[in-house]
């Protein structure tokens, strides 16, 4: 069975910690049973343009949401325990944990990997592994750059790699193409 937390964090400029979006899809037994969106205000309201442009999401659109610290109750749970999935997982690891101690809140247990170097493995013949490249091989189509839709298609590789290698966890997709769980 394939259980896993897909994650996608979107950034207000250069900084780990700059977070100002994130999404969750929480997979059980190869299915969606929960996924979440938040805005979220970065703990310093800098925004550069490019990432503006990038994810279209405003200094406006956050200056009243929570920051991530009153958040992290509500998200912790679903990271616990769980294999985390992100595409370019070093990213929004990173991202993570510079809000951990941004906040100065503990770690959750928890491991992770990364569909870029999945999908490397099982589609090695992709032009490149970009998520809406791999996504679009797929026939999966979803809004570039918007968490939500970036967790999702995260999972849908998750799924369509563990199809054709014929694994039915994350452990055997894992062993399957080469890799191995990192530790948060």
């Amino acid at each position: 069975m394939l259980d896993f937390t897909a994650i996608d964090f979107e950034t207000a400029n250069k900084y780990a910690n700059s977070a100002c979006s994130l999404a969750a899809v929480t997979m059980n037994d190869d299915r969606c049973v929960k996924e979440g969106y938040t805005l979220i205000q970065p703990p310093f309201m800098r925004f550069d343009p490019g990432n503006i442009q990038i994810h279209g999401i405003t200094p406006d659109q956050v200056a009243h949401k929570p920051k991530f610290d009153a958040l992290w109750d509500r998200i912790r749970p679903h990271l616990e325990g769980r294999i985390l999935v992100a595409h370019y997982a070093v990213f929004d690891t990173r991202v993570l944990r510079s809000l951990l101690r941004t906040y100065h809140l503990e770690k959750p247990q928890a491991s992770y990997a990364c569909t870029v170097e999945i999908s490397r493995r099982v589609w090695p013949d992709l032009p490149n592994h970009k998520l809406d490249t791999v996504a679009g091989y797929l026939g999966y189509s979803f809004r570039h750059h918007q968490a939500l839709d970036d967790a999702r298609a995260c999972a849908y590789i998750v799924l369509k790699a563990a199809e054709i290698v014929g694994a039915s966890s994350m452990e055997e997709l894992l062993y399957a193409t080469h890799l191995t769980l990192k530790t948060l």
